[in-house]
């Protein structure tokens, strides 16, 4: 039978459906709905190619205005947040963009404030001195840029601990004046097994041009010297960039220093042991010769070249530190010129009965001068220690005695150049 052909008018009217042709109109209608709800979800989580932008072009306007008014300054704490084996002496703070108004460390756990100093142009602060070794610090610096905008930046560090850390004791000190034979000579606290990258951030240098080389006495001495003495008027600059340099397994350097020292005039006195005088030189020329008495027979007198390490106008000697028991204790000697670690001086002496001095060895291995008790008065033993520097080189010749060890006092002199070319890690 043929279908009637439906008009839009026809189809616009309502036709009447059984029960199952509804129920599955219904499940058809819900179907197109979730599909619909699904596309909108879809779009809302994801965004469309095809839809509208408004909504994202928001979101970029506001992250622009955010950007507009963010500060430019950049503030830079050389501590890193977090750090265990911080620097005690190399914390700075700096700034890019603008200039720092504050900064403010403290010892987290005392709440300690630790001085510093702000830059005059704002772009920099640092420590008043060295932080405390194994400590904890927490640090808070603000500024702003040129528009004005703040910037703050913060950070948590603890130093590095003295179980972890090294540091060399030195001779001589920032502007000395000293002898010739004034090597450089660093001690350090702890064994360096990594000798190579402890001396090559060492550097010592002369006005005068004189190569200057290390040499390792063991593991926790590094001395300095040129081939020959320093030459009188110089100027020698030593550089320590130390500061976190590994010199063990797990142990670190914390020094950062620039040390300048000046060479006097070049005297050398010699001591002959034989003759028992002693003649001083400057600059080459004879200017005084002192009568002197060395050691006796039984406690002779190191040979070699000694340079003058310490000095004292008045002293007590002792011979149960050096080995001799109670053969002596004398609590004011005068004039004394440290001229070994051992125990070797060259000093004032006042309690000789008779005239020892230009005739006899009577001493403990010492060299004496005549002198007078309580360091005052017109003597030969004042005359040499008034024109006498640290650093001056005193040798001893006509000894029965051996040379000096190189490392018994700053005696390096002793050892020939080669030999102490060889003993550098350099």
């Amino acid at each position: 039978m043929e279908q009637p052909v439906t008009s839009p008018d026809t189809a616009a009217q309502p036709q009447s459906r059984t029960p199952q042709q509804l129920r599955t109109r219904r499940r058809a209608f819900a179907a197109a709905s979730a599909l619909l709800l699904g596309a909108l979800t879809l779009t809302a989580c994801g965004g469309s190619a095809s839809g509208s932008d408004k909504g994202k072009g928001d979101a970029k306007g506001g992250d622009a205005a955010a950007a507009q008014d963010a500060s430019s300054l950049k503030i830079t704490i050389s501590a890193k947040d977090g750090s265990a084996n911080a620097s005690i002496n190399g914390t700075t703070v700096t700034a890019q963009g603008g200039k720092l108004s504050q900064v403010t460390l403290t010892e987290a756990q005392t709440g300690k404030a630790v001085a510093g100093a702000l830059a005059a142009d704002g772009l920099s602060w640092k420590p008043a001195g060295k932080l405390e070794r194994g400590t904890q610090y927490k640090i808070m610096a603000t500024g702003k840029d040129d528009k004005g905008r703040s910037a703050t930046e913060n950070a948590a560090f603890t130093t590095v601990t003295s179980k972890n850390s090294f540091i060399g004791t030195y001779t001589p000190d920032n502007g000395a004046t000293v002898g010739v034979g004034m090597p450089v000579s660093f001690t350090f606290d702890k064994p360096i097994t990594d000798k190579k990258a402890v001396q090559s951030h060492i550097t010592v240098d002369s006005s005068s041009g004189q190569q200057v080389v290390g040499h390792w006495f063991g593991t926790q001495r590094l001395d300095f010297r040129p081939q020959d003495y320093w030459k009188a008027g110089s100027k020698v600059t030593m550089k320590i960039a130390l500061d976190g340099v590994q010199g063990a397994s797990g142990v670190y350097g914390v020094q950062s220093k620039t040390v300048t020292f000046t060479i006097g005039r070049n005297q050398v006195s010699t001591v002959d042991a034989k003759t028992q005088t002693m003649t001083v030189q400057q600059d080459g020329k004879t200017v005084k010769t002192i009568p002197v008495s060395t050691g006796s027979a039984e406690h002779t007198t190191y040979n070699g070249q000694m340079v003058i390490s310490e000095k004292f106008t008045e002293t007590r000697m002792n011979g149960a530190t050096v080995n001799f028991g109670g053969e002596y204790d004398i609590k004011d000697v005068p004039h004394a010129m440290r001229l070994s670690t051992s125990g070797t001086f060259l000093h004032g002496n006042y309690w000789y009965k008779g005239n020892p001095f230009g005739n006899a060895g009577t001493s403990h291995g010492c060299v004496g001068l005549r002198d007078v008790r309580g360091a005052q008065g017109d003597t030969p033993a004042k005359w040499f220690f008034d024109h006498s520097l640290i650093g001056d080189v005193v040798t001893v010749k006509g000894s029965p005695d051996k040379t000096i060890a190189p490392d018994n006092g700053l005696n390096g002199w002793n050892m020939p150049w080669t030999e102490w070319q060889a003993g550098s890690a350099g």
